[in-house]
């Protein structure tokens, strides 16, 4: 069997776009092992959530091993970086924030990691970070880097993403409807990328619940009465039920189907 590794910016960021892969990868026998760039010290914890005096980042760490837990994960590693905070904060000039980090520096430590567990398949973001967290860039260039110098093959890279194509009909079906968009809806037309650049779509409804199970267990980040788990179970599921990658240098035919799998199978021996 294979190791999957997969690289996040911050705790939490696992369950929402690999949740499902690593999920199911871990039930076919590949050791899954997540990396956090960050322990995510700038977020904003649900008030009551921190005992008096509890460090943000401690409860975060703890909720990362959980979501581990739920997931199949076999090793859970932070990088060492601190949380950079949004793009144009204060915190992003930090000396020890992961958007100031040398590429270089950041991807040595990383390759390390990948020699080590002979990992067959990463994942990280696309270029422009899904959203636009400068971690979550960051963090494209680091995996991308690192993978050179771990000698893997660019085609063993796949970038988790969000098809743009979809958020935008979802967002003219709600505006049709009447409905009121998120409180923090933004600009959908700039997330993740169009849908002609995606490569794999990977239906993971079989491992929802574990999904949903692992985005609760960031408790400090994501409360019951949130937009993620307010979603009723079909909402969730066309919301999140695909996940979304781009594998690198490898372009998906034009009219070509997605393809719908990323670990390689066992050899039949």
């Amino acid at each position: 069997m294979a190791t999957l590794v997969c690289f996040h910016a911050h705790p939490d960021d696992e369950a929402i776009s690999t949740g499902g892969l690593m999920a199911m990868a871990a039930d076919a026998g590949h050791r899954v092992v997540l990396v956090t760039a960050t322990r995510g010290e700038h977020g904003e914890p649900k008030p009551g959530v921190l005992a008096p005096g509890e460090p943000l980042w401690v409860r975060r760490v703890a909720e990362t091993q959980r979501s581990g837990e739920l997931l199949g994960v076999a090793r859970v590693h932070f990088l060492g970086y601190v949380d950079s905070g949004m793009m144009g904060e204060v915190t992003n000039a930090a000396p020890d924030s992961f958007w100031q980090a040398d590429v270089d520096e950041a991807a040595a430590r990383l390759a390390e990691l990948l020699r080590s567990e002979r990992a067959e398949v990463l994942t990280c973001y696309d270029e422009l970070g899904t959203y636009g967290h400068p971690d979550h860039i960051q963090v494209h260039r680091v995996a991308v880097r690192a993978a050179e110098m771990a000698s893997m093959r660019a085609d063993q890279v796949f970038q988790a993403t969000i098809n743009r194509d979809r958020v935008v009909a979802m967002r003219a079906a709600i505006d049709a409807a009447g409905a009121e968009p998120p409180a923090d809806d933004g600009d959908w037309d700039s997330l993740g990328v169009p849908e002609e650049l995606i490569t794999h779509a990977l239906d993971v409804t079989g491992v929802l619940d574990r999904k949903r199970a692992a985005l609760a267990a960031h408790a400090s980040q994501i409360s019951d009465s949130d937009f993620f788990l307010q979603m009723a179970p079909d909402v969730f599921e066309a919301a999140f039920g695909t996940e979304w990658f781009v594998q690198l240098g490898v372009p998906r035919p034009a009219g070509a189907v997605f393809s719908t799998e990323i670990m390689p199978r066992a050899e039949v021996r």
